[in-house]
């Protein structure tokens, strides 16, 4: 049979193509079948946000296979293929977009994935947890202070912790009794020891001896009076002794016998130096490697990232109480940190103890507040009265005029 061409149709491809599917589906579609808008309208069946999703995505991008389907329902006729193939009309939203009830969209507000819309404001256990991990992120770091010396072979930084680990442990051998002046010395009291010292550092100034010198000597006049008892005319010999012993186990040049000889004015022959320098050795049983402050105060100074003006200010605070006999009762580690915390305080006008120095030294601020009020007063009263040896040698170029700097007043009225 031959064709029958209605010129009236557009010859368009798509259109036949879209009829043809139509036939195709509609072959398939029940009697029974109802549209999707209707069953929601009757709350027939649940709306997920899946479906509503893609039924707007494909209305805003003209979606083919939406607009098929949708003309399973909508049977397209000659007119409406035209108007489709012209785009002289749109598909009606309500044959898209079927309608929904509120039912429905109270079943999708409920279901618990969903997630949770975003809000600017934070509520208030939120605000605490970011406060609490801001504080983390901003804590302190313990600086590595021995990365600096790694190519310094006398640095020793393979063994410096364990160094001073072993000093901490061994720090006690070194100390004695706070109380042995009253148990064990009956003709000498604190005073003379204080005058001995004070006119020991004039001498180890005079001499030029490194700064360990001093510390040794005082710590080996503190453990033999401990065990020795002493006259008050011997006194003086046993400082001499002292020290002649710490030059031959520190210093590289040691003053001979006739040197201390002059310097106390032949009060004490050669034979009762030498006699003396025995019984001195016996009683400490020849132990003369003990830990003295000087050994920290280097270390914790190096926590501290300390100038010139830091050094020279502990160490004159340290040479202080050296002088005093009741700071005998602290422990060398102690006693130096207390001094280098002290020296910051009066150096920057506040209290400064950072983790890096609290993690080398093991003491907190707290610990050091009662020994650092000490040392402040000491430093107030350097200058004044008989006693001012440390203050002279300190007031001086050579170290900086440290005994000029104000003592921290602030840090005694606050303790």
């Amino acid at each position: 049979m031959e064709n029958i061409v209605d010129n009236n149709q557009p010859a368009n491809p798509r259109v036949k193509g879209e009829k043809m599917v139509n036939r195709k589906f509609g072959v398939e579609i029940s009697h029974n079948r109802r549209a999707l808008g209707s069953i929601n309208q009757k709350g027939g069946a649940q709306l997920y946000s899946c479906v509503v999703n893609k039924r707007a995505s494909s209305q805003a991008n003209g979606n083919k296979e939406n607009s098929n389907a949708n003309q399973v329902h909508r049977p397209i006729t000659r007119k409406l293929a035209a108007q489709i193939a012209n785009k002289k009309q749109c598909i009606p939203e309500d044959v898209l977009k079927p309608k929904q009830s509120s039912e429905s969209f109270k079943v999708w507000e409920d279901v618990e994935d969903q997630p949770e819309p975003m809000s600017l404001e934070i509520s208030e256990p939120q605000k605490d947890h970011m406060e609490v991990e801001m504080e983390d992120i901003f804590e302190e770091p313990i600086v590595d202070i021995d990365i600096s010396d790694t190519i310094n072979p006398l640095a020793v930084v393979e063994y410096v912790q364990d160094l001073y680990t072993h000093y901490r442990r061994t720090e006690s051998y070194g100390m004695v009794s706070p109380d042995y002046m009253l148990t064990q010395q009956s003709d000498i009291n604190e005073r003379m020891r204080a005058i001995l010292v004070d006119w020991l550092v004039e001498v180890h100034h005079k001499f030029d001896l490194q700064h360990e010198t001093l510390f040794l000597t005082v710590n080996l006049i503190d453990r033999f009076l401990a065990k020795q008892n002493v006259a008050r005319k011997k006194l003086q010999l046993v400082g001499l002794v002292a020290m002649l012993l710490a030059c031959k186990y520190e210093e590289v040049s040691v003053p001979v016998v006739d040197d201390l000889i002059f310097i106390s004015d032949k009060a004490y022959s050669r034979s009762e130096i030498l006699e003396m320098e025995k019984l001195m050795l016996n009683t400490l049983e020849f132990n003369m490697s003990v830990p003295t402050p000087y050994v920290f105060l280097k270390r914790y100074l190096k926590a501290a990232e300390s100038d010139s003006k830091l050094e020279q200010l502990s160490s004159f605070l340290i040479e202080l109480c050296l002088v005093e006999y009741e700071m005998i009762k602290f422990a060398p580690s102690f006693l130096a940190a207390a001094s280098v915390y002290t020296a910051q305080c009066g150096l920057y006008g506040l209290k400064q103890w950072s983790k890096t120095c609290e993690w080398h030294t093991n003491y907190s601020e707290d610990q050091l507040l009662e020994c650092s009020k000490m040392i402040v007063r000491y430093h107030q009263n350097a200058a004044t009265g008989r006693l001012t040896g440390v203050y002279r040698k300190y007031n001086t170029s050579k170290f900086g005029y440290a005994a000029k700097c104000e003592p921290a007043n602030f840090a005694v009225e606050e303790i």
